[in-house]
Protein backbone atom coordinates (compact mmCIF):
# COMPACT_ATOMS: atom_id res chain seq x y z
CA UNK A 1 0.00 0.00 0.00
CA UNK A 2 2.83 2.40 0.93
CA UNK A 3 6.40 2.15 -0.32
CA UNK A 4 9.49 4.22 0.42
CA UNK A 5 12.06 3.40 -2.26
CA UNK A 6 15.66 4.60 -1.77
CA UNK A 7 14.38 7.86 -0.26
CA UNK A 8 16.84 10.56 0.76
CA UNK A 9 15.86 14.06 1.91
CA UNK A 10 18.49 16.79 2.09
CA UNK A 11 17.59 20.28 3.27
CA UNK A 12 19.47 23.53 2.72
CA UNK A 13 23.02 23.73 4.11
CA UNK A 14 23.40 20.04 3.17
CA UNK A 15 21.47 18.80 6.21
CA UNK A 16 20.56 15.15 5.63
CA UNK A 17 17.18 14.51 7.27
CA UNK A 18 16.65 11.03 5.77
CA UNK A 19 19.09 8.76 3.99
CA UNK A 20 18.32 5.76 1.78
CA UNK A 21 14.99 4.83 3.37
CA UNK A 22 13.37 1.61 2.15
CA UNK A 23 10.26 -0.08 3.53
CA UNK A 24 6.76 -1.22 2.63
CA UNK A 25 3.55 -0.90 4.65
CA UNK A 26 0.68 -3.26 3.94
CA UNK A 27 -2.98 -2.33 3.98
CA UNK A 28 -4.44 -2.52 7.49
CA UNK A 29 -1.14 -2.41 9.38
CA UNK A 30 -0.63 -0.45 12.60
CA UNK A 31 2.97 0.71 12.53
CA UNK A 32 4.93 2.89 14.96
CA UNK A 33 7.74 5.14 13.73
CA UNK A 34 10.11 5.83 16.62
CA UNK A 35 13.38 7.60 17.27
CA UNK A 36 14.81 10.49 19.23
CA UNK A 37 14.15 14.14 18.31
CA UNK A 38 15.80 14.92 15.01
CA UNK A 39 15.80 11.30 13.87
CA UNK A 40 13.62 12.16 10.85
CA UNK A 41 10.14 11.00 11.92
CA UNK A 42 8.22 14.15 10.99
CA UNK A 43 10.12 14.56 7.72
CA UNK A 44 9.22 11.00 6.77
CA UNK A 45 5.53 11.67 7.40
CA UNK A 46 5.63 14.92 5.41
CA UNK A 47 7.01 13.00 2.44
CA UNK A 48 4.09 10.59 2.68
CA UNK A 49 1.43 13.27 2.27
CA UNK A 50 3.61 15.39 -0.06
CA UNK A 51 4.21 18.38 2.17
CA UNK A 52 7.87 17.75 1.30
CA UNK A 53 9.43 16.01 -1.71
CA UNK A 54 12.41 13.65 -1.53
CA UNK A 55 15.76 14.79 -2.87
CA UNK A 56 16.24 11.29 -4.25
CA UNK A 57 14.04 8.22 -4.44
CA UNK A 58 10.28 7.76 -4.60
CA UNK A 59 7.29 7.50 -2.28
CA UNK A 60 4.29 5.45 -3.41
CA UNK A 61 0.77 5.36 -2.00
CA UNK A 62 -1.46 2.76 -3.63
CA UNK A 63 1.02 2.54 -6.54
CA UNK A 64 0.82 6.30 -7.12
CA UNK A 65 4.21 8.04 -7.13
CA UNK A 66 3.42 10.77 -4.61
CA UNK A 67 6.48 12.91 -5.24
CA UNK A 68 5.63 13.24 -8.94
CA UNK A 69 2.05 14.43 -8.43
CA UNK A 70 1.04 17.87 -9.67
CA UNK A 71 -0.13 20.34 -7.02
CA UNK A 72 -3.64 20.12 -8.47
CA UNK A 73 -3.69 16.37 -7.73
CA UNK A 74 -2.58 16.63 -4.09
CA UNK A 75 -6.06 17.23 -2.59
CA UNK A 76 -7.23 13.92 -4.09
CA UNK A 77 -4.24 12.12 -2.53
CA UNK A 78 -4.80 13.74 0.85
CA UNK A 79 -8.42 12.61 0.96
CA UNK A 80 -7.00 9.07 1.24
CA UNK A 81 -4.78 10.15 4.16
CA UNK A 82 -6.16 11.53 7.43
CA UNK A 83 -3.61 13.56 9.39
CA UNK A 84 -3.55 14.03 13.18
CA UNK A 85 -1.10 16.51 14.71
CA UNK A 86 0.30 17.00 18.19
CA UNK A 87 -1.06 20.56 18.44
CA UNK A 88 -4.62 19.71 17.25
CA UNK A 89 -4.83 22.60 14.72
CA UNK A 90 -8.45 23.40 15.59
CA UNK A 91 -10.18 26.66 14.64
CA UNK A 92 -10.93 28.52 17.88
CA UNK A 93 -14.05 30.29 16.60
CA UNK A 94 -15.71 27.13 15.32
CA UNK A 95 -17.54 24.51 17.40
CA UNK A 96 -16.53 20.86 17.46
CA UNK A 97 -19.13 20.12 14.77
CA UNK A 98 -17.99 23.08 12.64
CA UNK A 99 -14.30 22.15 12.95
CA UNK A 100 -14.99 18.63 11.71
CA UNK A 101 -17.43 19.79 9.03
CA UNK A 102 -14.96 22.34 7.68
CA UNK A 103 -12.82 19.61 6.09
CA UNK A 104 -15.87 18.51 4.07
CA UNK A 105 -16.98 22.05 3.24
CA UNK A 106 -13.59 22.73 1.66
CA UNK A 107 -14.15 19.64 -0.51
CA UNK A 108 -17.59 21.09 -1.45
CA UNK A 109 -19.59 18.16 -0.12
CA UNK A 110 -23.40 18.55 0.05
CA UNK A 111 -24.89 19.80 3.34
CA UNK A 112 -26.87 16.61 3.92
CA UNK A 113 -23.75 14.45 3.52
CA UNK A 114 -21.81 16.74 5.86
CA UNK A 115 -24.50 16.53 8.54
CA UNK A 116 -24.69 12.73 8.36
CA UNK A 117 -20.95 12.06 8.17
CA UNK A 118 -19.92 14.50 10.89
CA UNK A 119 -22.55 13.09 13.24
CA UNK A 120 -21.25 9.57 12.57
CA UNK A 121 -17.58 10.37 13.20
CA UNK A 122 -18.37 12.34 16.37
CA UNK A 123 -20.15 9.26 17.67
CA UNK A 124 -17.12 7.11 16.80
CA UNK A 125 -14.76 9.36 18.79
CA UNK A 126 -17.22 9.82 21.66
CA UNK A 127 -17.93 13.54 21.24
CA UNK A 128 -21.62 13.62 20.36
CA UNK A 129 -22.39 15.55 23.54
CA UNK A 130 -19.67 18.12 22.74
CA UNK A 131 -20.70 18.99 19.19
CA UNK A 132 -21.63 22.58 20.10
CA UNK A 133 -18.61 23.20 22.33
CA UNK A 134 -15.70 25.41 21.31
CA UNK A 135 -12.05 24.28 21.55
CA UNK A 136 -11.39 26.39 24.64
CA UNK A 137 -14.15 24.46 26.42
CA UNK A 138 -12.54 21.07 25.74
CA UNK A 139 -9.92 19.03 27.56
CA UNK A 140 -6.72 18.13 25.72
CA UNK A 141 -8.02 14.64 25.04
CA UNK A 142 -11.30 16.01 23.64
CA UNK A 143 -9.38 18.37 21.37
CA UNK A 144 -7.36 15.49 20.00
CA UNK A 145 -10.47 13.38 19.49
CA UNK A 146 -11.93 16.30 17.53
CA UNK A 147 -8.78 16.29 15.42
CA UNK A 148 -9.16 12.56 14.81
CA UNK A 149 -12.83 13.03 13.87
CA UNK A 150 -11.78 15.66 11.34
CA UNK A 151 -9.23 13.21 9.91
CA UNK A 152 -11.95 10.55 9.53
CA UNK A 153 -14.58 12.50 7.59
CA UNK A 154 -13.26 11.52 4.15
CA UNK A 155 -13.12 7.88 5.26
CA UNK A 156 -9.37 7.71 4.63
CA UNK A 157 -7.59 4.43 4.10
CA UNK A 158 -4.57 5.75 6.03
CA UNK A 159 -4.30 7.74 9.27
CA UNK A 160 -0.99 9.48 9.92
CA UNK A 161 -0.63 10.52 13.56
CA UNK A 162 2.40 12.71 14.34
CA UNK A 163 3.01 12.64 18.12
CA UNK A 164 -0.77 12.68 18.81
CA UNK A 165 -0.26 12.22 22.57
CA UNK A 166 2.62 14.66 22.94
CA UNK A 167 0.53 17.33 24.69
CA UNK A 168 -1.64 14.95 26.72
CA UNK A 169 -1.52 13.45 30.18
CA UNK A 170 -1.20 9.69 30.57
CA UNK A 171 -4.96 9.01 30.88
CA UNK A 172 -5.87 10.97 27.76
CA UNK A 173 -2.87 9.51 25.92
CA UNK A 174 -4.14 5.96 26.44
CA UNK A 175 -7.66 6.98 25.35
CA UNK A 176 -6.27 8.33 22.07
CA UNK A 177 -4.21 5.18 21.46
CA UNK A 178 -7.24 2.99 22.19
CA UNK A 179 -9.25 5.06 19.69
CA UNK A 180 -6.57 4.66 17.01
CA UNK A 181 -6.50 0.92 17.71
CA UNK A 182 -10.29 0.76 17.31
CA UNK A 183 -10.05 2.61 13.97
CA UNK A 184 -7.33 0.19 12.84
CA UNK A 185 -9.53 -2.79 13.71
CA UNK A 186 -12.00 -1.53 11.10
CA UNK A 187 -9.31 -1.78 8.41
CA UNK A 188 -7.68 1.66 8.39
CA UNK A 189 -3.89 1.68 8.15
CA UNK A 190 -2.36 3.59 11.08
CA UNK A 191 1.10 5.19 11.02
CA UNK A 192 2.00 6.52 14.47
CA UNK A 193 5.09 8.64 15.11
CA UNK A 194 5.81 8.85 18.82
CA UNK A 195 8.44 9.33 21.51
CA UNK A 196 6.51 7.20 24.01
CA UNK A 197 8.27 3.95 24.82
CA UNK A 198 5.33 2.83 27.00
CA UNK A 199 2.79 3.28 24.21
CA UNK A 200 4.90 1.53 21.57
CA UNK A 201 5.74 -1.43 23.78
CA UNK A 202 2.13 -1.87 24.86
CA UNK A 203 0.88 -1.96 21.26
CA UNK A 204 3.02 -4.99 20.37
CA UNK A 205 2.84 -4.09 16.69
CA UNK A 206 5.41 -3.39 13.96
CA UNK A 207 8.03 -0.78 14.88
CA UNK A 208 10.38 1.08 12.52
CA UNK A 209 13.22 2.82 14.35
CA UNK A 210 14.99 5.84 12.87
CA UNK A 211 18.35 7.11 14.03
CA UNK A 212 20.25 9.89 12.30
CA UNK A 213 17.87 9.80 9.36
CA UNK A 214 18.36 6.08 8.72
CA UNK A 215 16.21 3.02 9.39
CA UNK A 216 18.25 1.11 11.96
CA UNK A 217 15.60 -1.45 12.87
CA UNK A 218 12.34 -2.74 11.37
CA UNK A 219 10.61 -5.18 13.70
CA UNK A 220 7.76 -6.73 11.75
CA UNK A 221 5.97 -8.38 14.66
CA UNK A 222 5.69 -7.53 18.34
CA UNK A 223 8.11 -4.64 17.94
CA UNK A 224 9.71 -2.83 20.85
CA UNK A 225 11.08 0.67 21.34
CA UNK A 226 14.69 -0.23 22.11
CA UNK A 227 16.55 3.09 21.80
Amino acid sequence: MITFENVTKIFLDNIIALEDINFNIKEGEFISIVGQSGAGKSTLLKLLFAEEKPTRGNVYVKKVKVNKLKNSDLPKLRRHIGIVFQDFKLLDKKTVFENVAFAMEVAEKPDEEIQTTVSQVLEIVGLTEKLNSYPQELSGGEKQRTSIARALVHRPEIIVADEPTGNLDIVNSWEIIQLLTKINQHGTTIILATHSREIVNSLNRRVITLDGGKVVRDQKDKGRYLI
